[in-house]
């Protein structure tokens, strides 16, 4: 299906970014990444214009067409307390901006039957504390999924995807952090890596200008202190054990790892 089909991925070189890369590549696709981290195709900073527009530049030399547009770099995370402006407007121009020009950039090279998948986070829709840079970038992306999907119909489909926790080392988790998850587990980057090539398939030929958020069900979970059972998270949350050091969605900082759990809790 994805035989010779060149998939551009921001952000490609680790966490989800690479599963997806990883899959596209089993299925035959021809992948090229941008990412600042180390990588075989084109290291560089996305928040820079010249950067993009000399990567875009490379991917059409070399290809002459994209089928899929991944735009999956992580913008900064930091809160109003530490955000500078500068820091706030990189962001935004890391998680939003670059995916806006990219898709401008190489719009006359789509292939028919192209997708553009926007990854944005269960961050577009709830936040905790001090994430506004992170927040506001996801948010960003999210609705010009929609405004691009009416821009390009006929053309392009573009969709995006809103992870929740997704434990990029694929851990396993037991106990609480299994428990407060209706599937019962944490995510892992395969679970977003399957929605993106599910999205680029024609199988979702029908699919355009959507938002699949993928948590396991946690943002429609309404929970209140003592019910099924689950008082006994609560207490576990408020040890000073809940606070830890995660990645979520590939972005490294300090978080509640039950956040999106326990900020409904009375």
């Amino acid at each position: 299906m994805f035989k010779d089909k060149v998939v551009v991925i921001t952000g490609g070189a680790g966490g989800i970014g690479k599963c997806i890369a990883e899959e596209f590549e089993k299925a035959g696709a021809k992948v090229c990444i941008i990412d600042i981290a180390e990588n075989p195709y084109f290291v560089g900073d996305i928040g820079d214009e010249a950067t993009l527009r000399s990567f875009a530049e490379k991917v059409i030399s070399e290809h002459g067409k994209v089928d899929y547009l991944i735009n999956n770099a992580p913008p900064l995370f930091k809160g109003i307390d530490e955000c500078t402006y500068e820091e706030f407007n990189y962001a935004l121009r890391v998680g939003v901006s670059a995916a806006f020009l990219l898709t401008k950039l190489f719009m006359p090279y789509f292939a028919s039957g192209a997708s553009v998948i926007n990854i944005s986070s269960s961050r577009d829709r709830m936040s905790q504390p001090q994430s506004e840079s992170y927040a506001a970038a996801k948010g960003g992306i999210s609705a010009l999924t929609h405004a691009l999907a009416v821009s390009l119909g006929g053309k392009v489909r573009v969709n995006s995807i809103s992870p929740g926790w997704i434990d990029t080392n694929f851990t396993v988790y037991e106990g609480a952090d299994a428990v407060q998850q209706p599937v019962g587990r944490v995510g892992n980057p395969l679970d977003i890596a399957n929605m993106v090539l599910f999205l680029c398939s024609d199988k979702a030929g029908f699919i355009t200008g959507e938002n699949i958020c993928i948590d396991g069900g946690m943002t429609r979970q309404m929970i209140s202190h003592g019910e099924h059972g689950l008082g006994h998270i609560t207490a576990q949350f408020l040890q000073p054990s809940a606070f830890t050091r995660s990645r979520y969605n590939s972005s490294d900082s300090f978080q509640l790892r039950h956040l999106e759990f326990f900020h409904l809790l009375t």
